[in-house]
């Protein structure tokens, strides 16, 4: 399976976009209403939870911390939750957010590769990075999240 690479600017320093993923106002509007779990410690264990299948204490994706450089680079394993897939454990992915500055911008790449053959979340994820990722544009620039209809 190809690795999910996505590569966007976003008008603001790279210290405002990075609150908008780990703070926990950012963390629920990009995130359909999450919350962030964790210490953020190299090999410390994390988990989005929120609204879904298990009502508001849905898992939703957990993993371990890889990296973690305040405004700078964000990596971690990742798992769908248990009520999502039975072999959850199993399905592991590796997830790289970048940050640099660019003149008076932030230029930010995702990367979700590490991808086992035949994983049943891939064309679902290849689908909801773009909307997390247009969502996190749209949160620090204007203070306001995407419509998607939901």
């Amino acid at each position: 399976m190809e690795d999910l690479k996505y590569v966007m600017y976003i008008g603001a320093k790279p210290e405002k976009v990075w609150e908008a993923f780990v703070s926990p106002e950012g963390v629920k509007a990009l995130f359909f209403g999450c919350r962030l779990e964790s210490t953020f410690e190299v090999g410390a264990p994390y988990r989005y939870v929120g609204p879904g299948n298990d009502g508001d204490e849905t898992v939703h994706v957990y993993g371990e911390v890889l990296a973690f450089e305040p405004g700078r680079i964000m990596s971690y394993t990742e798992h769908a939750g248990p009520s999502y897939r039975e072999n959850h454990a199993e399905l592991e992915t590796r997830v790289t957010l970048t940050l640099e500055e660019v003149g008076g911008c932030t230029k930010l790449t995702l990367v979700n590769d590490r991808w086992p053959d035949s994983h049943p979340s891939y064309e679902n994820t290849k689908e909801s990075w773009p909307m997390i990722l247009s969502n996190a544009k749209s949160y620090v620039e204007t203070g306001k999240t995407l419509d998607f209809g939901w």
